[in-house]
């Protein structure tokens, strides 16, 4: 069966040539007589993919020497709790922009742990934009933010000036896709099934001098970063084929020229969209043009009706997952890394077509 063009905003589509990489080498790894899953994580045969992989991640976005990579599980979900848990210490507040759905909700976890302020909020105006004015406390212990809106498809275009205090940086759904001055974040963490590689794993970003140790006893052992950092991720049995993959996928990147020429394509992939809702009488864009997602495009027809005939449409045609996050409605494009240009000139050919036989 061919395949369709997946504008699944997670899990998300991966480039092919990684994935007829991955199926050669299931059964059996190099010369190795099994199957990466089938490997003990301690073993020299696992350790070299594990390194190598973290080393291409450090390569692709100049991670500085200061700063441990984690690969863990739980998602960016359980980083909702544990970045309060392991950063909130003695000052126990921290602020939070509230941009999105996921930023929402990572705020509203914190608040279990200790104080949460709103230094920025879009949440009143539908999330069509992202603050320019932050009232950041410089007594917080850290501040937080959630760089790509995934649902609502708005971006951050600027990280924001936190002063001394660190920067928590949610990158999820546009990690990898842009280059990134880490040094400019205390810790980043994003969840894989959208630019990394497949669900089940979370890759986390920690700045050394926030990794602590005088934190409370009863904390559960998976929660605490010191325990992943002292043990190379290897406290627990990792999820070892999601981080092959995620190294097929680096160096992929790094083939193409990184993230500098990744970057070039996603803008040029997403403004082949945005340039047609535009000028399109039946579909609008509903994000402020200064902070459209390169990630996420969502898009509404007049009615919810409509909306449901166009799906159903682009889904017989090959265009598969164009239902828009069911708290929104709509239609939702997702095109991340992934999805080449192709898919998204495609997916707007088709849409003109639609448009014009409907407005006939």
């Amino acid at each position: 069966m061919e395949r369709v063009y997946n504008f699944a905003a997670g899990p998300a589509t991966i480039d092919p040539s990684v994935l007829e990489k991955a199926q050669k080498e299931l059964v059996c790894y190099q010369d190795k007589g099994m199957s990466v899953m089938e490997m003990s994580h301690r073993s020299a045969m696992y350790l070299d993919i594990y390194n190598e992989t973290e080393a291409l991640l450090r390569q692709l976005m100049g991670i500085p020497e200061n700063y441990k990579v984690l690969f863990l599980q739980g998602g960016a979900t359980l980083q909702f709790s544990a970045v309060p848990l392991n950063l909130m210490g003695e000052k126990n507040t921290a602020d939070y922009a509230d941009t999105g759905n996921f930023a929402h909700l990572a705020a509203e976890e914190a608040k279990k742990y200790g104080e949460v302020r709103i230094a920025a909020s879009s949440r009143e105006d539908g999330y069509t934009f992202i603050p320019r004015q932050f009232d950041w406390n410089p007594d917080a212990a850290y501040a937080y933010i959630t760089t790509n809106n995934t649902i609502y498809g708005t971006r951050y275009t600027f990280v924001p000036d936190t002063g001394a205090v660190p920067l928590v940086a949610d990158m999820s759904s546009n990690i990898l896709s842009e280059p990134t001055d880490v040094s400019k974040f205390g810790v980043i963490f994003a969840a894989a099934q959208k630019n990394i590689g497949p669900a089940g794993m979370v890759i986390a970003i920690i700045r050394e001098d926030l990794i602590r140790e005088d934190l409370d006893p009863k904390m559960p052992i998976y929660m605490r970063y010191d325990t992943h950092a002292k043990n190379d991720s290897m406290y627990n049995t990792p999820n070892c084929w999601a981080i092959y993959c995620c190294g097929k996928v680096f160096k992929y990147l790094k083939s193409i020229g990184g993230l500098e020429e990744m970057h070039k394509r996603n803008i040029a992939k997403a403004k082949v969209i945005y340039d047609f809702l535009d000028q399109s009488k039946m579909f609008k864009g509903t994000v402020e043009p200064e902070f459209r997602s390169l990630m996420n495009i969502p898009f509404v027809t007049e009615s919810a009706e409509l909306d449901a005939e166009v799906v159903a449409a682009t889904k017989a045609a090959g265009y598969d997952n164009l239902k828009g996050h069911k708290s929104v409605g709509g239609l939702r494009a997702s095109v991340y890394n992934a999805m080449p240009i192709e898919g998204a000139e495609a997916l707007v050919e088709f849409l003109k077509k639609f448009e014009a036989e409907h407005t006939k």
